[in-house]
């Protein structure tokens, strides 16, 4: 298989999670590329004409994209169990995956407006609309968290904790941990998982 990456991704880290958890990390080439929401790199465009990150070609021939449906191809080739088959705890996952997604979105895009657009072009009232959102998704969080698993052993959860970790990276001024003490306790642990570990954001 081959993916396109970036080292910065939270969505490629929640691919390399799941790819690591699932015995399947050795099996991946890692194409470096320069995704950008401005910047169009057309090597991602041979595998994903969104030019998004992760972007993943099977060995068959097929290309994959967003980081949930390649997640969920992984999971099948594997016959993983990171994202239950039936019943409450599938919803339950598949609910908490949006969760964690959801989270991400805002704060990239809060992260672009930040970055990349010109400074006199930039609209706080954006940015603040993205982190109240990022708030709440953090608000959920908590109130569920002192019952997570400490494990990366679920889809739901790692890509909670991938937004979590990306928020350490990019918006370590938020201080989420202040005022979420279930959620950072919970990602003590599961943040030290060596799939985690393995995956931390760097530029």
């Amino acid at each position: 298989m081959q993916l396109y990456y970036a080292s910065t991704s939270p969505y490629v880290r929640k691919v390399m999670v799941a790819a690591r958890c699932l015995g399947l990390a050795e099996e991946i080439e890692l194409l470096a590329s320069a995704a950008h929401p401005v910047e169009r790199d057309e090597r991602i465009a041979a595998f994903n004409p969104l030019a998004k990150v992760p972007a993943l070609r099977t060995e068959e021939g097929i290309c994959l994209y967003d980081s949930r449906v390649i997640c969920d191809y992984l999971n099948a080739r594997a016959s993983g169990t990171l994202i239950p088959e039936r019943g409450d705890a599938r919803w339950i996952s598949l609910t908490r995956q949006a969760l964690g997604d959801g989270l991400l979105d805002a704060a990239l895009l809060a992260r672009y407006e930040i970055s990349a657009r010109p400074q006199e072009k930039q609209w706080e009232k954006w940015t603040e609309a993205q982190l109240n959102k990022v708030a709440a998704a953090l608000a959920e969080i908590e109130r569920h968290a002192s019952c997570f698993h400490p494990l990366p052993d679920d889809l739901g959860l790692i890509t909670v904790g991938c937004g979590l970790g990306y928020l350490d990276f990019r918006f370590a001024g938020l201080n989420w941990r202040r005022d979420h003490p279930q959620t950072a306790a919970w990602f003590a642990t599961f943040d030290a998982h060596p799939a985690m570990a393995a995956t931390r954001p760097h530029v």
